[in-house]
């Protein structure tokens, strides 16, 4: 705080001045052989004039650097912090000694410094203490009894009245200019602690509102979380399950068709319908453990497609044509995923409502962009009405900043686009 360094420069001054003038008007005592006078009018044998404004100078940096290290002492112990400001008083007595306590106001200086590092509760005694002994301390009779000091008033008894009616009412004047600068000192930092405490308590206030909205966020991101989580199980279930029954179905309907004509078919169909059940069984004990699909933890991608496609056309009984127009390079774990699973709604789809025979998917990518076009020559619909398939398959492509799109035309057709090399979205 600037007004601090003020009021201990001030200070400093005033003591300089002080001390100057007690050893200029020693020296001039002993030159005009009015020593032997002098002494017989003071309680006490002053030191040689020298000695006397080195003791200042010595008392007086030592109390000026004890006070910043005081001042400045955060990172101290309150033990060590409690011991230099003791030692600082003790500097502040020795200073007062120097100038033969002629002037008291350093004490201030003390004071000040005290509630500058003022830290609450604990510090009370402490400065109520230091004030009455520094208070004590500073009374002139008392320490005139006590230490036998040289007063002032001998000093300036040496000069006339004219000059001493001066160099007292210049003594007074710096009192009272300390004063005011002490007192204007206490009001602003009464003040800016009082800021400070509003700043704390609205700070305080603020989060407390955080730590509501924080909460309340919590509460909403984890519902969402549990919301997120329900439609991705959903979301696999619906596509291992629904895929491997449909699957089934349609190859049980086909199986109860030549079950009296071709028992040896039926027979194959019977098996080949039994590893899709069981592939699908292990495709739900792996998403529910929020595993990819047992062909993508296997085989390359690519592979992985051909196979599930292959599977699903043995077990149906539906044409499958597989056509890639420009295959990606590099597809990310998460990018593979919805790919296989948009396939693999798209043709459960085409044979559960289409009633499809025969289906198209091309697999293509130009531009950034990746496109699944898969085309039936099902019954279609004339009111398309997003199911829970396609609302799932358009989820996942949001996921991946991608879109879905779906019409009738001979069938039905739907179009997947999925953007190329970007970060993985969680």
């Amino acid at each position: 705080m600037g007004i601090l360094k003020l009021l201990w420069s001030y200070n400093a001054l005033i003591v300089l001045l002080l001390s100057g003038f007690m050893c200029i008007t020693q020296t001039k005592i002993s030159r005009s052989m009015g020593a032997r006078s002098f002494l017989e009018q003071v309680p006490a044998l002053p030191l040689p004039a020298l000695e006397s404004f080195l003791l200042t100078l010595f008392s007086l940096a030592l109390m000026m650097t004890l006070g910043w290290i005081y001042r400045n002492s955060i990172h101290i112990k309150a033990r060590w912090r409690l011991l230099v400001f003791l030692a600082e008083i003790g500097s502040c007595v020795l200073l007062m000694r120097s100038i033969n306590l002629s002037y008291d106001g350093i004490v201030l200086l003390v004071v000040a410094d005290l509630m500058d590092r003022y830290g609450g509760k604990h510090q009370e005694y402490i400065l109520v203490a230091a004030m009455l002994g520094l208070y004590f301390i500073s009374n002139y009779n008392l320490a005139v009894f006590q230490m036998k000091v040289v007063p002032f008033e001998a000093y300036i008894a040496y000069y006339d009245s004219a000059a001493q009616a001066a160099l007292l009412a210049a003594r007074n004047v710096f009192i009272s200019v300390n004063i005011a600068l002490f007192v204007i000192y206490m009001v602003l930092l009464v003040k800016g602690k009082h800021e400070e405490k509003e700043r704390i308590r609205l700070l305080n206030e603020q989060l407390g509102e955080a730590n509501k909205r924080l909460r309340a966020y919590a509460i909403e991101a984890e519902r969402m979380a549990e919301t997120r989580e329900r439609n991705r199980l959903a979301r696999e279930i619906h596509d291992t399950l629904g895929h491997a029954l449909t699957g089934i179905v349609a190859g049980l309907d086909a199986c109860i068709l030549t079950m009296d004509a071709a028992p040896d078919f039926t027979k194959k169909q019977l098996g080949k319908i039994r590893e899709t059940a069981q592939r699908g069984i292990t495709d739900v004990r792996r998403s529910v453990k929020k595993l990819r699909p047992d062909d993508l933890e296997k085989l390359p991608f690519r592979e992985a497609l051909v196979r599930m496609t292959e599977e699903f056309a043995s077990s149906s009984g539906m044409k499958i044509n597989f056509t890639v127009v420009g295959w990606p390079e590099r597809l990310r774990e998460d990018q593979e995923e919805v790919i296989y699973r948009v396939v693999q709604e798209g043709i459960t789809n085409a044979n559960r409502h289409g009633r499809a025979k025969n289906v198209n998917l091309t697999i293509g990518s130009s531009e950034g962009r990746l496109r699944i076009i898969i085309a039936d020559d099902g019954t279609g619909c004339e009111d398309v009405k997003q199911g829970f398939g396609l609302r799932h398959m358009k989820e996942r492509l949001e996921l991946l900043h991608g879109t879905l799109n779906f019409w009738n035309d001979a069938g039905f057709i739907v179009e997947a686009e999925i953007p190329m090399n970007q970060e993985e979205h969680l």
